[in-house]
């Protein structure tokens, strides 16, 4: 095959046997991965692995047993990943029982069709029961028992890394600690007497609802409204 050189040569000059061979052979191309990605295909597999979580609720003398199996993708490589696939809900109450057999079946599907699911925790945290909420263990408040099942899948969402737990940085963990530690000199030299105990996730029984963490964990502390919890303060 002959190249015809339409412009005048100005200077050459002798090119490497090796590096020739390298510019005539074709650049091979770094095969692209196999990466398998969740959609609603897939087949479900034997086994999956799974996680089950107890839900304890004021307004029902029987729990909740919320279970959620996850798919293991990618196994063995770098983009290993665990996707949830299906989610179960039982109870010895059967009050709840035909809801909560299509909230399971919706979920489910919307597990296995893969992408961003993140949007299941708001869409259920935004459900309020008409006969009111309540308040779990440590001063949360729930405002029904689909947003404290929401509670449950961003547990579990975090567990396996689809959501990424922020927490509180440096700055608002001493400032908390030092908020508590302040009240509890306060409780001991009886300045705030009969007002319950702020550690081990236990706040004041005359604690108010803190609009940002949904805790009962509000106090006023010189003159201001501060969150035990969060730190959140209304002084800023």
């Amino acid at each position: 095959m002959s190249i015809k050189i339409e412009k005048k040569i100005v200077s050459y000059a002798l090119a490497d046997k090796n590096e020739a061979a390298q510019a005539v052979a074709p650049a091979t191309a770094a095969p692209a991965e196999d990466i398998v990605h969740m959609h609603e295909q897939l087949k479900r597999p034997e086994s999956l692995i799974g996680s089950t979580y107890k839900i304890k609720t004021p307004t029902s003398e029987h729990a909740l047993y919320v279970t959620i199996n996850d798919l293991l993708l990618n196994a063995g490589t770098r983009h290993e990943v665990r996707r949830p696939f299906e989610i179960f809900i039982n109870s010895k109450n059967m009050d709840h029982f035909q809801w909560i057999v299509a909230l399971t079946l919706i979920i489910s599907a919307v597990f296995r069709k893969g992408g961003d699911v993140t949007f299941l925790v708001d869409e259920l945290h935004s459900v309020f029961d008409p006969r009111g909420g309540y308040f779990k263990k440590g001063g949360k408040f729930c405002p029904s028992l689909v947003s404290e099942i929401g509670d449950v899948i961003e547990t579990h969402l975090k567990h396996i890394g689809m959501i990424k737990d922020e927490g509180l940085d440096e700055h608002q963990q001493r400032l908390i600690a030092d908020k508590r530690a302040e009240y509890e000199r306060r409780a001991s030299s009886g300045t705030a007497a009969g007002e319950g105990d702020a550690t081990g996730g236990h706040f004041p029984d005359s604690a108010k609802l803190c609009n940002k963490c949904n805790t009962k964990a509000m106090i006023i502390m010189d003159n201001c409204l501060t969150c035990l919890n969060c730190g959140d303060s209304k002084c800023g």
